[in-house]
Order: C-alpha cells, then sequence, then structure tokens
C-alpha cells in the first residue's frame, strides 16, 4: 500500500498528516512553528510517521502548503493554502460550500462549487483582529490560559456585552476598560470570540452551507454556534479541523 503526506506550516502551528491509498487518515502531527519553520515541519511529520507507524521511505510523496510551505526541504510539491484548504474541506463536503477558515495570523474564505472547484476566495492579513492571534491576546488580558476561553465563554449569561473596536489595539484597550468596570471574564470572553466570528463574516456577503476550519475553530467549539447565529445558516465542523490544510496538502500528494 501506497501512503501520502501533507505539512501545513502555519505561522502559529504546523500540521502534518499521513493518508493511505483509500485517502483515509492514518497518522498526524503537531508542533509549534516558532522561529525555526524547517525544524517545525520535521517534528510534526515525525509525529505523523510515528501515529501512522510508518518510516519515511514508506510515504511516496509529501506536500508542503502554508506561510512556510518553502521551508519543508523534504516536500516534494508545494502548493497554496487557499488550494490545500478547499480540498480538504471538500474531502469531507462534496458540495458547494464556503469555506471558512481561521488561523492564528490571517482568515480565508473559499468559495467552492458543487465540482469543488474555487469560484473565489479572500483572505486577510493585514489586521488581527479575526484571527487566533487576536484571542491570544484577549486571554492574556483576562489571564487565562487559552485553552480555557471557549470553556469560559460557554458559561457567559449577559450576551448584550459587546466588543466594537475593529482594531485589535483599541480592542485590548476596550476589554480593560470593561473590565475596570466589573464586567465579568465570561462575558469578556464571549464577546471576543463573537467578536473574531463577526469580523471573519464581514467579508462573506451570503453563503447556503459553511464549513469552518482552522485552529480557531478547533479549540473554540462554541464559534460552531455563532458562525450558524451570525450567518443564518448551515455551519459544519469537520473532523480535526485544525489539519484540513495539511490534509488537503496530503490529498495534492496523492493525485
Amino acid at each position: 500500500m501506497k501512503f501520502f503526506a501533507g505539512v501545513d506550516v502555519g505561522s502559529s502551528a504546523t500540521k502534518a498528516v499521513v493518508i493511505d491509498e483509500q485517502r483515509r487518515v492514518v497518522g498526524r502531527g503537531l508542533h509549534h512553528s516558532g522561529a525555526d519553520f524547517e525544524q517545525a515541519a520535521k517534528a510534526a511529520y515525525e509525529q505523523a510517521l510515528a501515529e501512522a507507524g510508518l518510516e519515511r521511505t514508506q510515504v511516496a510523496m509529501v506536500c508542503s502548503t502554508g506561510y512556510g510551505r518553502s521551508n519543508v526541504d523534504f516536500a516534494g510539491e508545494k502548493r497554496t493554502e487557499i488550494d490545500c484548504h478547499a480540498r480538504g474541506a471538500y474531502h469531507y463536503f462534496p458540495r458547494a460550500i464556503t469555506v471558512v477558515d481561521i488561523g492564528g495570523q490571517d482568515n480565508k474564505i473559499i468559495v467552492l462549487n458543487e465540482n469543488g472547484k474555487r469560484m473565489t476566495f479572500s483572505m486577510n492579513r493585514k489586521c488581527a483582529a479575526g484571527t487566533g492571534s487576536f484571542i491570544e491576546e484577549m486571554s492574556l488580558r483576562l489571564k487565562i490560559p487559552i485553552e480555557q476561553v471557549s470553556e469560559l465563554a460557554e458559561k457567559s449569561q449577559d450576551p448584550k456585552v459587546k466588543i466594537g473596536s475593529y482594531c485589535t489595539v483599541f480592542a485590548m484597550t476596550e476589554i480593560l476598560s470593561k473590565i475596570r468596570a466589573g464586567v465579568k471574564a465570561e462575558d469578556l470572553a464571549r464577546a471576543a470570540l463573537e467578536s473574531v466570528a463577526t469580523r471573519v463574516l464581514e467579508s462573506l456577503a451570503s453563503a447556503k452551507e459553511v464549513v469552518a476550519t482552522g485552529g480557531v475553530v478547533a479549540h473554540n467549539p462554541i464559534m460552531q454556534e455563532m458562525l450558524s447565529r451570525i450567518l443564518k445558516t448551515k455551519v459544519n465542523i469537520p473532523p480535526d479541523p485544525q489539519y484540513i490544510g495539511a490534509l488537503g496538502a496530503a490529498l495534492v500528494a496523492a493525485g
């Protein structure tokens, strides 16, 4: 049996996926990207191989994608993250969909037709609002681990609390003023996550069916409810949403 792999080097995390000939995921790996993308790619790939119980020689082709795709020296092919996220999402939802990927430093909106062909796409890299880094900043302000933000937000009893500032810097100042005013941490956590969802979807006019991916969605399950409510449409979350880009790269490698 042949195996194929994809490595997605993001600004915050590097993911790797190994699939078999039937396009089934047999191994995954995750490593903090840090300042050495090459080392992060190798570490994530080795984790995926170990989970799959494979040696490097058993993998027929590796494709890299993401912010640091050019740093993966063992990849035989490279593709954009737009292409790979589209392929990964369409793999689980083979129909006309709009892919919304919320990453650490950017977000992407990709519209696919029923055949998986990309019709339009947009990407935001100009501002941290609407990305995972915004949530990281907020968790620092609230002095809570970022892994607990979603759980805290689910305890909110006051949906009227909003964060209106578009700029991340101003938003952090707004959060600080609300803390001083006695607003509860759980209400601020929910407001921050809802702000991310709103910022991401500002450039999305309409969509019949959405597939949400990325680390922010993976670590904050409440985002599914928020996105569905704001869009007034069905929002699907694929298995392992943080690995969708790497899966798409593996599918490219498989041909």
